[in-house]
This record gives C-alpha cells, structure tokens and sequence, in this order.
C-alpha cells in the first residue's frame, strides 16, 4: 500500500503569509484562555503539524509577539490574522485552523481554558471540555 500522502495550504488575509503543511494534521482543539479570546476576538480553533512538515512558503509579513516566557504567537503584520502558536523547545507549531485553505478533513476534539470562555456562547457540540490546559488529544503519528 503507498504511504498516506499529504499536502495541506494555508494563508493569512492578505497572502503575505503562507505556508504548506506535508504531514499529518491534529484534530482541532477550542482554546478558550483569555489571551487566545483577546487576540481572535472569540475564541481559538487550532490544529498542529510537527515542525518537519511545516514550510513557510511566504513569510515578509510573519511577525511574534511572545505571550509569555515560553510562548509565542505568530501572525501577519500587514493584515493581522492570527496563525501561530508556539511553545520554545517543541517539536510541531499549532495553526489556527481557519488559516487553512479549503476543506480540512478535520473535526473538533476537544475544548480547554473553559473556565476562561466568554459568557455569550455555549459549547454543545459533546466534545470534551477542561476548565484548565491540559491538551490531551495526541499529535498524529509521524508519517
């Protein structure tokens, strides 16, 4: 049987961001912590690819803003879409899955920082929910 082949684009608003993911995707987590409500105006959808499969095929307008001593965030400084998130040391980059061009095959998992969430939504799709971190959906095998 050939190897499961992947080939996964995405973008920021304006293309001065792009980037092109060769493996396989997590399955979508809702970040609910303050800061990811602040920077998305709701809440965050992100996916993750390991970094050996992430290329930055456009990057002029990739700009970090480091969130906290181990993290940082990476988005488009001319248009301001929201695109990464990283923690120092980790082997693969969380990708707001809205960046992704096309459909993703992809489906939500899990919620975290619930305790955090805005009191104007609902969160009903039956996925698990954590009042705290803790990401406990796996990253995809290595392919």
């Amino acid at each position: 049987m050939a190897p499961e082949t992947h080939d996964t684009r995405g973008s920021c608003l304006c293309g001065a961001v792009t980037f092109r993911v060769t493996g396989p995707l997590k399955p979508v987590i809702g970040c609910h912590c303050t800061m990811c409500r602040k920077q998305t105006s709701h809440f965050l959808a992100f996916t993750a690819a390991w970094n050996e499969h992430l290329e930055l095929s456009e990057d002029r307008g990739l700009k970090w803003f480091r969130s906290s001593p181990h993290n940082r965030r990476g988005f488009c400084g001319e248009c301001g879409s929201f695109l990464f998130f990283v923690t120092d040391g980790d082997d693969k980059t969380a990708l707001a899955a809205g960046a992704i061009d096309g459909d993703t095959g992809l489906a939500m998992a899990a919620h975290i920082f619930v305790a955090d969430k805005g009191d104007y939504y609902r969160l009903e799709d039956g996925c698990p929910q954590y009042p705290q971190g803790g990401d406990r959906v796996p990253m995809p095998p290595k392919s």
